[in-house]
């Protein structure tokens, strides 16, 4: 299968690569910059110049294509509209030229919000106020009545692994800043997460074999404690590790306090049933202890 992949160079993105062509399917990356295109050149795909503005190269990207993986993502906090939007207009240009076609469609979504109280399942559908990104997962899943066999891949907040400078990676830079590895208030709520080669091997089987209008979670571990968490960066970086009062949490971790925060586990039990997924990687305090998250870059 020849399969066009958004996000191609990310730190997802180039695990789905080398996923696929390691399963015998060829890969058209799409490649922003030229260090992007080189970056998808050097696992071994072909490379589609364009952006998610660029909707003509989208288009031409799909119809060149027997299934789309659609993985990029404008993720800037300051812009969440407008990369929502953003977003919305490149799967629809996708969407429109797989129309009809019953080529396989896979968008990347969240899972943090979906259920309150108690854990997440697949069958549970996100509300769209919860952020303007889900107007664009759900108008992929509506292409299922239109001839295109569309999923969502709904990935844990953390996606671990070598190279990640997301959400872990931003709590160990806060960790450094402050002098303490913190966690909010008792340190209860707990945090889905899934490495990324798990996560790679999900989306492959996503695209192969599921069903048009179902939706996928990317979850290993269904809720790792934050207490764990800020246990396991105070170890590697010898710092007092300290609750810090929910009053106090958004001075403290930033932008990430609200999800900190947040009790949010996620079973991924009908995925692994439906798509025979078998997480196989470390889990998350298991790669943190493999010291990598720690590593600082050359002076």
């Amino acid at each position: 299968m020849r399969v066009f992949v958004t996000g191609a160079s990310g730190f997802i993105g180039s695990a789905v690569v080398a996923e696929l062509l390691g399963a015998g399917h060829e890969v058209l990356g799409l490649a922003r910059s030229d260090a992007s295109a080189q970056a998808v050149a050097a696992l071994g795909a072909a490379v589609q110049r364009g952006s998610l503005e660029d909707l003509e190269s989208l288009r031409a990207g799909a119809a060149a294509s027997d299934g789309v993986i659609h993985l990029a993502y404008i993720h800037d906090f300051s812009q969440m509209a407008a990369a929502a939007q953003a977003d919305l207009h490149a799967i629809e240009a996708l969407g429109a030229a797989l129309e009809g076609t019953d080529r396989p469609l896979v968008v990347a979504a969240g899972v943090l919000g979906l259920a309150q109280g108690r854990v997440a399942s697949e069958e549970d559908a996100p509300d769209p106020a919860l952020h303007p990104r889900v107007a664009g997962v759900q108008a992929a899943l509506a292409l299922a009545g239109r001839g295109v066999r569309s999923s969502a891949m709904r990935f844990a907040p953390t996606v671990h692994g070598e190279g990640d400078h997301g959400f872990l990676a931003y709590l160990i830079g806060v960790a450094r800043q402050r002098g303490v590895s913190g966690y909010i208030a008792q340190g209860s709520s707990r945090w889905p997460a899934v490495h990324r080669l798990d996560a790679a091997r999900l989306v492959r089987l996503a695209l192969e074999h599921a069903p048009a209008g179902s939706s996928w979670h990317a979850v290993a571990e269904e809720g790792v404690q934050t207490r764990t968490i800020a246990e396991a960066i105070g170890r590697h970086l010898r710092l007092p590790v300290v609750s810090v009062p929910a009053e106090a949490a958004d001075e403290h971790f930033g932008f990430l306090a609200r999800f900190l925060a947040a009790d949010s586990p996620v079973s991924s039990a009908l995925t692994r049933e439906r798509l025979s997924w078998h997480p196989v990687q470390p889990g998350l305090i298991a790669d943190l202890d493999a010291g990598h998250y720690f590593r600082l870059p050359p002076a």
